[in-house]
């Protein structure tokens, strides 16, 4: 397998709950390298830019408005098979459904508290990462 990058965040509520440095532990445990890191507050544009492709559905206001509630990390991880080995350290979407030991369980409230995203595809990955990083950041 090859040397994979994908695009993290460690989401506001795991940042006001001081989680930030034992979900960074956790992310070096599983095997990442960060190639990225930043400490950022999204602005309410910023995010929605960010969530565009989810501007027709639902849960797009609620979702915009919570990622800019506070400040977030932004992340680049590389590892072989990345984006796949990201989804499954991260655990499912409701934290109540993740597999034990993931990040989600335990560390997501709720499917809407998650603790973390992660990028679902290559494309998404390119498109996540240049959002938040400049090509010589990730040298």
């Amino acid at each position: 397998m090859a040397i994979e990058r994908t695009f993290a965040i460690i989401k506001p509520d795991a940042v006001e709950k001081n989680l930030a440095g034992a979900i960074l532990a956790h992310i070096e445990k599983a095997g990442f390298a960060i190639k990225g890191s930043k400490r950022v507050h999204l602005t309410l544009a910023q995010a929605q830019g960010f969530y565009a492709e989810h501007s027709a559905r639902g849960f797009f206001g609620e979702l915009c408005t919570f990622m800019s509630r506070g400040p977030v990390f932004v992340l680049a991880l590389e590892s072989e098979n990345a984006i796949l080995k990201w989804r499954e350290t991260m655990g499912a979407t409701d934290p109540a459904q993740a597999a034990d030991g993931t990040i989600r369980k335990l560390f997501g409230a709720s499917k809407g508290e998650t603790a973390t995203h992660g990028s679902d595809s290559p494309g998404a990955a390119a498109r996540e990462l240049s959002y938040f990083f400049a090509a010589y950041e990730l040298l």
